[in-house]
């Protein structure tokens, strides 16, 4: 069916634009032009073949929305006939190109010699109308993937409000003014970081020669533009290190389609910029905190997101190792969870715990949080800003793989919140309605790397195992490394995180991703023959550690010289809101009235 509808939109193509007007370059290049003319019959005829070429796009169009997207067919037998679907759109695309190129000589031919004006006038405006159809399809495309991106992006950025009141929730009402003005101003300063040299470092050699991982879906703009990527040749492969385009966003990417990309992937930032936040709450000097803020988007950031997402060395280790298409992410849970876990940890292990957390003998004190409905509320949010963190990272809103992603996304946080509940419930003899959330928010970190790969048995799997993790994790880093986490963040983020990529090297089923990072074939685990995916996984999860760590290390040395990085103990006991800001979160109220 499917060859038959290509070639059918060719040939309409090739007879309309050469065959069915009734002059020719031929005859215009005659030493003594024809005399024609085209009856009212003949253009109805034309046109009706225009619009059987129409209706063929359309066509086209639904059979790949009804199998399940250009990369997402199944290996259902019902769709056998169209197993090399992307092979036959990029023939087609090829072909479009060819016409086009036969339009713009004849018409280069028509002005040298031009016919009658009747057949000028039918054969250019038919001439015209198809090669506005040949476009239409391409258009069309990348307006619904921009609006698309743009809303999920909309709804990752809407994630900023639940972390608020997580961390808030989950920490002491003496300094909710201070927990609040971080999350907020994470989010601004974060921005101007990542506008100022983030964007630019990650994706300014998406669409450069060496890069492996190129994003095609939000116009040629992309492509025209984000080509500039500083790396190493080793032998026959390329080894990008960080892009050098963008700065700024500069005039010349005045574009619809890079601002886009800008939006989504800049609230991504800022979700790995929040994640310390909680785990330094109630003691981090704010102004230390604004210089980390802007160090995160502009630099830390973005280079670990370059060589994941943006054509660098770890997407590469398929292409240039080998190992099955490199380092696969599919939404962050090693370039925006692990990252932000891991300077979380980093960040807590050198700032030291709250004053009264840990007794002489290393015992733990638990410091409860102010509000706990806060904390279920900014959950939910979180859970549902995810719908966006996921399904978005298709980039293409025509892609049928998004209802797998958001169902698995769905069942993984279900999966996750029930058993933080049911192992604090045996280890506590009580169920512990923080873990019951953080639970479901280690399920939803677990599973934003192996959504799109995974069927839904191994999501509730996955989401599971992380529900346990976090309870460990936490207990691990609370009792054992003696580093005070308020909020649990590098349990959530930094150990599921480790777990989310591990998995999709285990549990990827060789259904998604055809040609990811540059490779042929689809994405394929472990347990379904591809060791070498695991091992990239590995990698991949191991680097962000010692990378990322090591310059966290770095920014948090740099700053505990240049400004300290914790507050005063007087200033710490009182509550940090009086101190930092001269209000407090919860101001009493005042009566003039009655003086």
């Amino acid at each position: 069916m499917w060859d038959r509808l290509s070639k059918t939109a060719w040939v309409l193509g090739v007879s309309l634009v050469l065959g069915s007007a009734t002059w020719s370059p031929a005859q215009q290049q005659s030493s003594q032009p024809q005399q024609v003319t085209v009856s009212a019959d003949e253009v109805r005829d034309l046109e009706s073949q225009f619009r059987t070429l129409q209706q063929n796009y359309i066509d086209l169009q639904k059979s790949i929305i009804n199998s399940g997207g250009l990369s997402g067919i199944s290996g259902d037998a019902r769709w056998k006939d169209v197993d090399n679907m992307q092979k036959d759109i990029d023939d087609l695309k090829k072909q479009k190109e060819q016409v086009l190129q036969q339009l713009d000589d004849l018409k280069k031919n028509a002005a040298a010699t031009p016919p009658p004006a009747a057949a000028a006038t039918a054969g250019g405006d038919l001439m015209s109308k198809f090669k506005d159809a040949l476009l239409l399809n391409d258009s069309q495309s990348t307006g619904i993937n921009m609006v698309w991106t743009l809303i999920c992006g909309f709804l990752v950025m809407f994630m900023q409000c639940g972390f608020a009141m997580v961390e808030t929730g989950f920490t002491r009402a003496k300094n909710v003014a201070h927990t609040m003005s971080m999350n907020l101003m994470v989010y601004a300063i974060g921005m101007i970081g990542y506008w100022f040299s983030g964007f630019a470092i990650q994706f300014g050699g998406t669409a450069a020669k060496g890069s492996c991982s190129t994003v095609t879906t939000l116009g040629s703009s992309v492509t025209d533009h984000l080509t500039g990527l500083s790396g190493l040749h080793i032998g026959e492969g390329f080894w990008g290190i960080a892009g050098n385009v963008g700065f700024c966003l500069p005039p010349s990417m005045l574009s619809g389609g890079i601002f886009t990309l800008f939006l989504f992937q800049m609230v991504f930032m800022g979700t790995t910029n929040t994640i310390p936040t909680g785990a330094l709450a109630e003691r981090w000097r704010f102004l230390s905190f604004c210089l980390y803020a802007f160090v995160v988007g502009a630099l830390i950031y973005p280079l670990y997101g370059c060589w994941v997402w943006g054509g660098g060395w770890l997407a590469a280790l398929g292409t240039n190792l080998g190992l099955g298409h490199g380092h696969v992410d599919f939404a962050g849970s090693s370039v925006v969870h692990l990252c932000g876990g891991t300077i979380a940890f980093i960040g807590a292990k050198m700032l030291g715990a709250r004053i009264g957390k840990y007794n002489k003998d290393g015992s733990s004190n638990p410091i409860p949080g102010h509000n706990l409905p806060m904390g279920v509320v900014g959950t939910f949010i979180l859970a549902f800003g995810w719908f966006g963190f996921n399904p978005g990272s298709t980039l293409e809103g025509m892609n049928a793989q998004i209802g797998v992603i958001a169902v698995n996304t769905m069942l993984a946080s279900a999966a996750g919140a029930v058993t933080g509940m049911v192992t604090t419930w045996i280890r506590f003899r009580r169920p512990d309605p923080s873990f019951m959330c953080n639970g479901m928010l280690g399920g939803l970190v677990a599973i934003t790397a192996p959504c799109a790969f995974v069927d839904s048995w191994a999501a509730v799997l996955i989401g599971a195992i992380a529900g346990v993790v976090v309870v460990f994790a936490a207990m691990i880093v609370d009792e054992k490394l003696k580093v005070d986490d308020p909020v649990g963040a590098v349990a959530v983020h930094g150990a599921c995180g480790l777990w989310g990529v591990l998995a999709l090297g285990l549990f990827a089923n060789g259904q998604y991703g055809e040609g990811w990072n540059s490779v042929a074939g689809k994405v394929t685990g472990l347990f379904y023959g591809d060791p070498g995916q695991f091992l990239a996984e590995v990698i991949g999860a191991a680097t962000c550690i010692a990378v990322v760590g090591g310059l966290a290390w770095l920014m948090f040395t740099t700053l505990e010289k240049l400004v300290g990085n914790r507050s005063a103990v007087a200033d710490e006991l009182h509550g940090l809101d009086i101190p930092e800001f001269g209000v407090l979160g919860y101001q009493p109220d005042k009566h003039p009235e009655s003086k």
